[in-house]
């Protein structure tokens, strides 16, 4: 995890020294001066990079170290089972359709489409979840 947290706390400098350069653009090569909506976006991009980063670093003193923060490690301590990864399913489809029409209910604000569409999308993340708690071999 120490390793995402420093790709994480390099997003987050990067940002803001990229904030600071657009600032700086922005106020001299426009009559208009300093852009905000960009500047503030880029150090709340920031802001979010370094809080990630930081409770990465916090999980990362409070287990043991990965093969990934070992300088050490070898490629065999990776080795292992990694998780259940779902050989097809069809409830990713269904959920990007539903989050599609939420999208054209919210472009075109039909409450009642917008009622339907966040519907569809409970029933499309509740199948996803529970894909593999339901049927006869499952009590």
């Amino acid at each position: 995890m120490k390793v995402e947290g420093r790709i994480f706390f390099l997003v987050a400098v990067f940002s803001v020294v990229v904030a600071g350069i657009y600032a700086y653009m922005t106020g001299t090569m426009t009559r208009d001066g300093v852009e905000p909506v960009g500047v503030v976006a880029l150090i709340l991009t920031g802001g979010l990079a370094f809080l990630a980063g930081s409770y990465l670093q916090f999980v990362a003193r409070r287990i043991e170290p990965r093969p990934e923060d070992r300088e050490d490690a070898e490629i065999s301590d990776g080795a292992g089972e990694l998780g259940f990864f779902s050989p097809g399913s069809y409830w990713p489809v269904g959920l990007a359709a539903a989050a599609a029409l939420t999208g054209v209910a919210l472009a075109f604000f039909h409450v009642w489409l917008l009622i339907i569409a966040l519907g569809l999308v409970i029933v499309a993340i509740g199948g996803l979840v529970f894909e593999y708690h339901t049927g006869p071999n499952h009590e």
